[in-house]
């Protein structure tokens, strides 16, 4: 007994031109308040390891970390955030762990 196989065309599923573009997310790095380190050394982690950090942006930054108990002190690509994170902890500073923005 021979079966055969239908030969009706197999119809593909139109193409789409469209390149939907996926961004890659941003992270935050969120400096903590803690009980041993001081305003001057915040704020001169903050000007030494954050590009672009101007003394009075450090300074009110650190004002924030001490006041709120927190604050961000950058937001961007992941790759950087950990290469800030990492410096900023080596330093002495309190982080709290990177996560997306």
């Amino acid at each position: 007994m021979v079966t055969r196989l239908s030969t009706s065309p197999t119809i593909a599923p139109e193409r789409s031109n469209q390149v939907t573009r996926k961004l890659y997310p941003n992270y935050k790095v969120i400096v903590l308040n803690d009980d041993f380190n001081t305003f001057q050394h915040v704020a001169e982690c903050l000007m030494k390891y954050i590009p672009g950090m101007t003394g009075d942006q450090a300074w009110d930054l650190t004002n924030q970390i001490h006041f709120e108990g927190q604050a961000i002190v950058w937001t961007g690509p992941q790759e950087q955030a950990e290469l800030y994170h990492q410096q900023l902890r080596r330093a002495g500073l309190t982080m709290a762990p990177l996560e997306a923005a």
